[in-house]
């Protein structure tokens, strides 16, 4: 993978790849997530993600959106709880157009009172929409539970309570206080040469005012294992298991992510699938995921089932995590799952979209962005002895945490 980098006096920070492809993708990347509101501010990263959108300066809502849909391309942004991302996805030929409406939404917003409380409402939707999705629902809880009271573990979206408290004064007081510029990154994927995008980039944020605010995080301790069961009016049960990870500086972080993706990744014969789904007919969905955050990560096995299966699959679970504490994958097995993970990789790297949203969270976490070949020597140092030792501190019995709808 070939990219440029750029950084401005002001701390905003470019980094382009130059594709051969009539489409281009590009947006901001902001190191602001729901984790860094104060307790008074519980959904304000992502309302600010909505209202960001309903007017600036020099356009109002309506112009925003037409902007760039008028011309086939899209305008987006999401909320996770360490990030921001306001991206577009449009013909290469509109690169200027898009770099202007881009960063005036990113900086020139504000925030009229009257489209405040009608996103509000908005987003009261999105929060009861949840609640009718147990499947969704049971992960923000799980991190409820896990990362009792810290930051970290509230939802993104806040509550209808904490939401109505929101004014405008607010949303600038989180932006001053949040949004640094040295912690802001502008990633592009598009036909269009580095100078030429440099040159835009420089044109639309060079006059941005710096913000060097440091905003410490507080890191979670004292977690404590617990299993809990919520009752719900529901035919199907669902059940979460999990634990604490590595952090995204942990060494150990791929050798877990190869570890999950051979007992619970996307792929049909992961071993959770083969077990609960072929074997034994218990489960449709079923999976592990892995999430890094900056201080610390979360691994969790999902599956849901008839109410009547909950401890038999438990117990399945429970015997398989146990065997890769136990037993060392032999010589052909890992050298399966690491391939397996490699072509993974790099079907995934085909996707300009998902180019684009790899080396905007890259850089702007890591300052840097790994190639195939070194992702690919990574993963091949991975032993059996490595995988055992995180099976070992990941896997442990007493200290999974179980979330339980039923």
């Amino acid at each position: 993978m070939n990219y440029n980098t750029f950084t401005l006096p002001n701390g905003l920070r470019l980094i382009h790849s130059s594709v051969d492809s009539p489409v281009a993708y590009c947006g901001f990347f902001i190191a602001t997530g729901s984790r860094d509101e104060k307790d008074s501010e519980h959904g304000m990263a992502h309302f600010l993600e909505h209202v960001l959108f309903k007017g600036t300066n020099k356009r109002k809502p309506i112009h925003i959106l037409n902007s760039v849909e008028n011309v086939g391309g899209e305008l987006d942004a999401y909320t996770t709880k360490e990030k921001t991302v306001i991206y577009s996805v449009f013909l290469s030929k509109y690169y200027d157009k898009v770099m202007d409406v881009l960063t005036d939404i990113a900086f020139n917003s504000i925030f009229p009172e009257k489209e405040l409380e009608k996103e509000k409402d908005v987003i009261v939707d999105e929060i009861n929409s949840y609640k009718d999705s147990p499947a969704e629902q049971i992960f923000d809880d799980f991190e409820e539970l896990i990362f009792r009271e810290h930051t970290i573990g509230r939802n993104i979206l806040g509550t209808p309570e904490s939401l109505k408290k929101f004014k405008q004064k607010n949303i600038f007081d989180f932006i001053d206080s949040n949004y640094r510029t040295d912690k802001i990154v502008f990633c592009s994927v598009g036909n269009i040469s580095f100078e030429k995008i440099k040159a835009l980039f420089t044109k639309y944020v060079a006059n941005v005012k710096p913000n060097f605010k440091e905003n410490i995080r507080i890191p979670f301790s004292n977690y404590i294992p617990e299993k809990k069961i919520v009752y719900i009016d529901s035919y199907q049960a669902h059940c979460v298991i999990g634990n604490l990870a590595y952090n995204l500086q942990d060494e150990k972080r791929t050798d877990l992510a190869l570890l999950n993706n051979l007992l619970g990744g996307p792929n049909m014969n992961s071993r959770l699938n083969m077990l609960l789904r072929e074997k034994h007919g218990f489960a449709y969905n079923v999976d592990s995921n892995y999430t890094a955050y900056s201080d610390t990560g979360v691994f969790t096995i999902y599956f849901g089932s008839d109410k009547e299966n909950i401890e038999k699959i438990n117990s399945l679970i429970f015997k398989e995590l146990q065997n890769l504490r136990t037993k060392k994958l032999g010589s052909l097995q890992l050298h399966k799952a690491k391939k397996q993970l490699e072509g993974q990789i790099a079907i995934s790297s085909e996707s300009k979209a998902t180019m684009m949203f790899t080396i905007g969270k890259s850089f702007l976490f890591y300052d840097k962005v790994d190639d195939l070949k070194t992702l690919y020597t990574r993963i091949n140092q991975i032993s059996s002895e490595n995988l055992l030792e995180v099976a070992n501190e990941i896997f442990e019995r007493d200290k999974l945490s179980i979330l339980i709808y039923k």
